[in-house]
C-alpha cells in the first residue's frame, strides 16, 4: 500500500542514475519520441497496473492475516514466506538473465557475507516495516489502513531534520498538518464507531517510522550493492528471512503452523504464493510508474489509488461509515496531495534557480 512516497525516492534514485534498470524498457531510441496516442495508452496501462496489483496486494493480504475463514495467527509467518519468496524471485531473474532473454542486464547475483553483514542494519529496520504494516493490516480495517499508517509523511519531516538536518518549508508543515488532523480524526471515529484497535493504530504508527527510516538507511546502504535496487532486494530479504527465524520462534508462530488445519491444503499455499508475488511486483510497477510518468505524479496516482482503495473496501466489506469518518480520510488524502504539490514546487523552483543552497534542497517524498 502506501509503501509508496519513500519507494518513491528509493526507486527514483536507483533508476535516475547512470544506468537503467534492467527490467524497466526505455521510453524511445535515438531521441524519438513515440506518437502521444501510444504514450498515453502506454502510462494509462502503467497505472492501471500499479493500481490493481497495489490494491490486490492489500486485500489478500487482509484475508491471509485475519480471514475468519482461514483462522491462520501467524503474521510473522506470512511474512516470512513473501520475504522468502521474492529472494527467490530475484534469484531466479538472474539465473534467466545468465541464460539470456528476457532479463539480459539484470546483474548477477551471488550472497556475499561481507555484503550481507553492510546490509544487516537496514535489514533490521525492512523487517520492521514488512512486519509492522503487515500487523497493522491485521487489527485495523482495510478502510481504515491508509489513514492508520497515514504518518509517513510526517515522519519524513522529522526525521529529514534530525538526521539529515534539511528544513522543510511552512507550506509543507501545514500540509503534514493536516495529515496529522486527518489521523487523529480518523482515530476518534474509529472509536465511535466500536472498531478501533490500538494495536493497530500502534503498528500503524510504527510502520510509518519504519518507512521513513527504511528510506534514509536505504541510500546509505545503496552504494555497498553498486547502487543496484535488485542486489539490494535480494539481500534485505535473504537476510530478513534469516532474522524472522528466532522471532517465530520466541511467539510460537512454528507450533501454530504445525496445528493449523489447512497446512496441507493447495488453496492455501496458492494464495500465499500469490501474495509473495504481489508482494515482489508491487516494487517492478511502482518503478514502472515512476519511468513512464514522473516521482510527482506517481505519488499522486498512490494519492488516488488510495482514495479509491478505502471506497472499494467500504462497499466490499459492507460497512457504513460516518461523515466524519469520511471527513478523516479526505483530510489525510488532501493532505498528503497537498504536501506532494509544495514539494512539486519546490523542486521545479530548485532546478531553476542554481542559487539554491544545497541545504535547502529536499527530495521529493522527504
Amino acid at each position: 500500500t502506501r509503501v509508496q512516497l519513500t519507494r518513491t525516492g528509493i526507486l527514483r534514485m536507483a533508476l535516475g542514475g547512470g544506468a537503467a534498470d534492467p527490467l524497466l524498457p526505455e521510453e524511445g531510441g535515438g531521441g524519438r519520441q513515440a506518437p502521444f496516442l501510444l504514450r498515453a495508452l502506454r502510462i494509462a496501462v502503467v497505472v492501471c497496473l500499479y493500481w490493481f496489483t497495489s490494491i490486490a496486494m492489500v486485500f489478500l493480504n487482509k484475508y491471509l492475516l485475519d480471514s475468519p475463514s482461514l483462522r491462520f495467527d501467524a503474521p510473522l509467518f506470512v511474512t516470512f514466506f513473501q520475504c522468502a519468496l521474492t529472494a527467490a524471485l530475484c534469484l531466479g531473474l538472474s539465473l534467466g538473465a545468465a541464460c539470456g532473454p528476457p532479463c539480459p542486464g539484470l546483474p548477477a547475483l551471488r550472497l556475499d557475507p561481507k555484503v550481507s553483514r553492510s546490509v544487516l542494519p537496514l535489514s533490521a529496520v525492512f523487517i520492521g516495516m514488512v512486519t509492522s504494516n503487515n500487523l497493522c493490516l491485521k487489527y485495523v480495517g482495510v478502510a481504515f489502513y491508509n489513514v492508520g499508517r497515514s504518518l509517513t509523511t510526517v515522519f519524513n519531516v522529522l526525521l529529514s531534520y534530525l538526521l539529515l538536518k534539511q528544513t522543510t518549508s511552512i507550506y509543507a508543515l501545514l500540509a503534514c498538518g493536516v495529515i496529522i488532523g486527518g489521523f487523529w480524526l480518523g482515530v476518534d471515529q474509529e472509536g465511535a464507531e466500536g472498531t478501533l484497535s490500538w494495536t493497530g493504530i500502534f503498528f500503524g504508527i510504527l510502520a510509518s517510522l519504519c518507512v521513513s527510516l527504511n528510506a534514509i538507511y536505504t541510500k546509505k546502504v545503496l552504494p555497498v550493492v553498486d547502487g543496484s535496487i535488485w542486489r539490494l532486494t535480494f539481500y534485505n530479504n535473504v537476510n530478513a528471512c534469516v532474522l524472522f527465524f528466532p522471532l517465530m520462534m520466541l511467539l510460537g508462530e512454528f507450533r501454530t503452523l504445525y496445528h493449523f488445519d489447512k497446512l496441507g491444503s493447495p488453496s492455501f499455499w496458492g494464495m500465499m504464493t500469490l501474495g509473495g508475488v504481489f508482494g515482489f511486483a508491487i516494487g517492478y510497477v511502482t518503478g514502472l510508474q515512476i519511468k513512464f510518468t514522473s516521482p510527482l505524479t506517481h505519488n499522486v496516482s498512490g494519492t488516488a489509488k488510495a482514495c479509491a482503495q478505502t471506497v472499494l473496501a467500504v462497499i466490499y466489506f459492507e460497512e457504513t461509515k460516518s461523515f466524519l469518518w469520511w471527513a478523516s480520510n479526505l483530510m489525510v488524502l488532501g493532505g498528503s496531495f497537498a504536501y506532494t504539490w509544495v514539494k512539486g514546487l519546490e523542486m521545479r523552483k530548485m532546478q531553476e534557480d542554481p542559487n539554491v543552497k544545497s541545504s535547502e534542497r529536499n527530495e521529493t517524498g522527504v
